[in-house]
């Protein structure tokens, strides 16, 4: 289920490719904080949110599959699928090319709530989260 669905337009910088011509691995995990950031941000409660509201969400299990390797310079969108807020956030990310949708990269990610001051785990997400996305659903 689509709680909230973005696209993020990512262009891969020649400091990311490795040795083999193509972004290393690893720099997909920025591309996905890139694209979760930039969700948040379309939906107007982004981290500094979270933390005003006493929220932190690390990140507690990542689910990654390559499919393809991106080239330096290519343009490629990431729709950041918003699916679960309670008990935790789960996103859904596919990373394709922005001309021919040819498909990349997928994974899934499940953020744990965590209140700030006292660093226990929250099973609830914060009311200002769950009236946007109702205000959203209902257009």
């Amino acid at each position: 289920m689509s709680l909230f669905t973005s696209e993020t337009v990512i262009k891969a910088p020649f400091f990311d490719i490795d040795p083999m011509g193509v972004v290393w691995h690893g720099n997909y995990i920025k591309y996905m904080e890139i694209a979760r950031c930039d969700m948040f941000s379309k939906l107007n409660y982004t981290y500094i949110d979270m933390k005003n509201d006493n929220y932190a969400y690390p990140i507690a299990k990542m689910e990654t599959k390559f499919i393809e390797p991106v080239q330096f310079d290519q343009e490629i969108t990431a729709v950041t699928v918003l699916e679960e807020i309670e008990p935790a956030i789960k996103i859904k990310y596919l990373f394709k090319d922005k001309k021919t949708n040819k498909k990349f990269f997928k994974a899934t990610t499940l953020q744990i709530a965590v209140d700030i001051k006292t660093k226990t785990s929250l099973y609830e997400a914060p009311e200002k989260l769950k009236k946007i996305l109702k205000e959203k659903n209902e257009k």
